[in-house]
C-alpha cells in the first residue's frame, strides 16, 4: 500500500496537513484528505501543485497563488 504526507504551501511556508494519507479527493475548489483510522480533512480553496512520487508527498497550495510550471 502506497501512503504520503500531505503538505500545504502558502508563500514560501510549509505545513504539514496529514501524514500517512490513503485516499485524496478533489471537491471543487477543496482537497478531502484521509488515513485508514482517522476522521477525513477538507482543505478549503486548495488545489494539487505538485505530487512527488519518490518522496511520498502531495503538495497542495491555495486556489489563489500563482501557478508557476
Amino acid at each position: 500500500m502506497c501512503q504520503m504526507s500531505v503538505v500545504y504551501e502558502e508563500n514560501g511556508t510549509v505545513k504539514t496537513v496529514m501524514e500517512n494519507a490513503s485516499y485524496l479527493e478533489a471537491e471543487g475548489d477543496d482537497i478531502r484528505v484521509s488515513t485508514l483510522f482517522e476522521e477525513p480533512r477538507v482543505i478549503a480553496a486548495a488545489y494539487v501543485k505538485k505530487i512527488d512520487f519518490m518522496g511520498g508527498k502531495v503538495i497542495l497550495a491555495p486556489v489563489g497563488e500563482k501557478k508557476n510550471g
